[in-house]
């Protein structure tokens, strides 16, 4: 119920409406949640018959006691408690509330960050970020299991009641797009943690990623051009998780103290970071800028990256100046 509220809630919302809520199917999103803290019992000392220790344990109600493998410690006064299926795999997700003391506030170093296709991201200063080649092969070859798993279970489909065989394979996708997504999970959380720790402001473009990767099918009376490129494009922007990486970073720089700033993203490509002429002549190719006027050279990516950070100091300036206005 109280699931449901929220999601009514954030559906009625008119400056940033969500999805309204739906019935989901059996197997589809499986949890269910403990919210008296009272029903919860941690033993992080059990012992066997021996005396040995063994692993920490939790008591659900009307499931008893479960070993648990623990990511990380527990601290502060338990709230409620989250259990989770996915892939076949069990999860409990325990929230915990402490006294947190307020973060000091930073203002440098600061720094612009321009996302991509090509290179995951592209910091002012020339940095390029992306996995490491041993992860980049490995996370290649989970992507070609994915393919190869979601092939076997398209032969499995039929009308009808389904088979084991199709419950056993469907298990299998899951499971295969599990480890391709915790893979890009380690990366998103390990880049964000060195950038939040590094950096105090961060600016990026306020990209529409659901603008951006809207589908070019158009409808019957007006069918779209060069749907099969838009979809291989869209497939390109959402695999690369931009939303989850910029949530991840802006949660990370608050808790530091630091913030996360979008900008205005028109003609961030287009323009020479040195003489400041927009034109699309200045890129001739997707990795190379050059201005036609002042004959500045970079990369696309980089050059990018500065105009961001230069229209971020423009938009602190003008908001610091209204500030000041509005006190006077």
């Amino acid at each position: 119920m109280k699931n449901l509220d929220r999601a009514l809630w954030e559906a009625l919302d008119r400056r940033n409406p969500k999805r309204f809520p739906r019935f989901r199917r059996k197997g589809e999103g499986d949890s269910l949640r403990y919210p008296d803290p009272l029903q919860i019992r941690l033993d992080l000392s059990a012992r066997d018959k021996d005396g040995r220790i063994v692993l920490p344990r939790i008591f659900l109600p009307k499931v008893g006691w479960v070993k648990v493998r623990l990511s990380r410690q527990i601290a502060g006064e338990i709230k409620n408690t989250t259990v989770t299926c996915k892939a076949g795999r069990w999860a409990v997700s325990i929230q915990t509330e402490t006294d947190v003391p307020e973060p000091e506030r930073r203002t440098s170093p600061e720094i612009g960050l321009d996302l991509g296709v090509v290179s995951f991201a592209t910091l002012s200063d020339g940095t390029r970020l992306h996995p490491d080649p041993a992860i980049l092969s490995a996370m290649k070859r989970a992507e070609d299991r994915l393919r190869w798993e979601q092939r076997k279970l398209s032969r499995k489909c039929r009308k009808g009641p389904k088979s084991r065989n199709f419950a056993q394979q469907k298990l299998r996708v899951a499971r295969a797009h599990e480890k391709l997504s915790d893979m890009r999970r380690d990366f998103f959380q390990k880049t964000s943690t060195a950038m939040s720790e590094t950096q105090a402001v961060v600016y990026i473009e306020d990209l529409k990623i659901r603008n951006m990767t809207r589908s070019a099918r158009g409808t019957k009376d007006a069918p779209g051009k060069n749907v099969r490129q838009k979809s291989g494009l869209n497939r390109s922007i959402l695999s690369q998780g931009w939303g989850t990486f910029l949530s991840l970073l802006e949660s990370k720089l608050a808790r530091r103290g630091g913030r996360l700033v979008r900008v205005d993203p028109r003609n961030t490509s287009r323009t020479c970071a040195a003489c400041g002429h927009v034109s699309p002549e200045n890129r001739p190719d997707q990795a190379t800028f050059r201005c036609v006027v002042c004959d500045h050279a970079d990369h696309a990516d980089v050059n990018a990256a500065k105009n961001i950070l230069r229209a971020g100091h423009a938009r602190c300036a003008c908001s610091e100046a209204k500030t000041s206005e509005s006190a006077a």
